[in-house]
């Protein structure tokens, strides 16, 4: 199993059982007796009432004990043959359920399929219902079958288990964003494994540089010591970005970075897309007053464009 899709399956543990409150529980999915048909994992639903108040598709759990979850991380395939195999581990463990019941059981085990977005090619094939922002049934089909696009997903602490799916210019905006509401150590596994733009990945890790907060600079001397202990890779790349020696907040590096991560902000908050040449435009720019300029003029600008004017 890869570091990546590890992280996100242990994210998608942890961040469960905290936005549901237990309502909810990953477990990771044993092999079914079948050559190698293992799914990544399964969500048990343990107080379905609890699940109603959550943001989609929480809420679609709560007719069921149990759903086969697949996560699709950036970078992985998303075509016909994923999809098929998905579909075979689901039959598979619904033949498991079967067996494991006397009685046997005479359910039908629903399918979450998590990935960064929504392929062009399943449109094609399947009837999709869209029941909420990057949520949809996929059909026709006689067992729960949903689809869920992480790169369309809202911003929702309870989404997290499913937003570490996203890709592209999604996954720098959701980086952003959940970097100031998750512990140290989560972030420094995040910059390790998410695949964000380099830009983002320098914003993020600008955070960690000195405190005068005797307690917090206490707590980040100890995870970057942990950190770097265990990652080799790592510690070359932050002695090359200064960071091991600090990253000295005021140094004329750290202002840039933070300067162009303003702009951005700004140009974000009011809805003003950039292009890869406004990117480019950005991440270029060595003086700090244009970069301010720009900032100021951002407040008021009508597109991006004229903005970086």
């Amino acid at each position: 199993m890869g570091k990546l899709d590890r992280f996100a399956k242990v994210t998608f543990a942890e961040e469960t059982a905290r936005v549901t409150r237990g309502a909810a529980a990953w477990h990771d999915a044993p092999e079914v007796r079948l050559e190698r048909v293992q799914a990544d994992g399964y969500l048990r639903v343990l107080r379905p009432e609890e699940l109603a108040s959550l943001a989609a598709p929480w809420p679609e759990a709560r007719e069921h004990d149990e759903a086969l979850v697949e996560l699709k991380m950036a970078g992985d395939h998303v075509d016909v043959v994923q999809v098929k195999r998905a579909l075979l581990r689901r039959q598979a463990r619904e033949v498991e359920r079967v067996e494991e019941r006397d009685p046997p059981w005479m359910g039908e085990q629903p399918l979450w399929f998590v990935a960064p977005h929504l392929p062009a090619w399943l449109r094609g094939v399947r009837v999709l219902e869209s029941f909420s922002p990057g949520c949809y049934r996929v059909g026709p089909s006689p067992f729960q079958f949903l689809w869920i696009a992480a790169n369309e997903l809202p911003l929702r602490d309870e989404l997290v288990p499913f937003l570490v799916a996203r890709s592209g210019r999604p996954l720098d905006e959701f980086a952003r964003w959940v970097a100031p509401r998750r512990k140290a150590e989560w972030v420094f596994y995040m910059l390790q494994y998410m695949p964000m733009s380099p830009w983002t990945r320098e914003e993020l890790e600008q955070r960690f540089a000195r405190s005068d907060d005797p307690e917090v600079e206490a707590r980040r001397q100890e995870i970057l010591q942990t950190l770097l202990a265990h990652s080799p890779d790592v510690k070359e790349r932050l002695i090359e970005q200064g960071v091991e020696k600090g990253l000295q907040q005021g140094t004329e590096r750290g202002q840039l970075i933070e300067a162009r991560a303003a702009l951005r902000r700004v140009l974000a908050r009011r809805g003003l897309a950039l292009t890869s040449a406004l990117e480019a435009q950005i991440d270029g720019c060595s003086d700090l007053a244009t970069l301010e300029r720009w900032h100021d003029q951002a407040v008021t600008a009508a597109s991006a464009e004229e903005a970086l004017a």
